[in-house]
């Protein structure tokens, strides 16, 4: 890998809030991040917010993020938590959790 990919790879944290459990929010996220070319993880937490991990080119998770937002069309999303890192290659393939 390049140092140019080096630096066009990132990694994002998302935390989405709202009506997010038991409308699909997990596997829809799964098609987008598949679609994408991204890898990582998505969950349920807990409290009722979905998480996503995921890491790929910079500009394939600012299209996920931008997603996440909206969510799947039976989902309302209140709020978005996005954090931003370095990709650390440790994800090989996009699952549910």
């Amino acid at each position: 890998m390049t140092t140019q990919n080096k630096k066009e790879r990132a990694r994002l944290h998302l935390v989405i809030s709202g009506r997010v459990q038991g409308v699909g929010f997990r596997f829809s996220a799964y098609d987008e991040a598949k679609d994408l070319a991204l890898a990582g993880w998505v969950r349920n937490l807990p409290h009722g917010d979905v998480e996503i991990v995921a890491e790929g080119s910079r500009e394939n998770l600012q299209m996920l993020a931008a997603w996440a937002h909206l969510g799947p069309p039976s989902a309302h999303v209140t709020s978005v938590r996005e954090d931003w890192s370095d990709s650390t290659g440790e994800f090989t393939e996009f699952r549910i959790r």
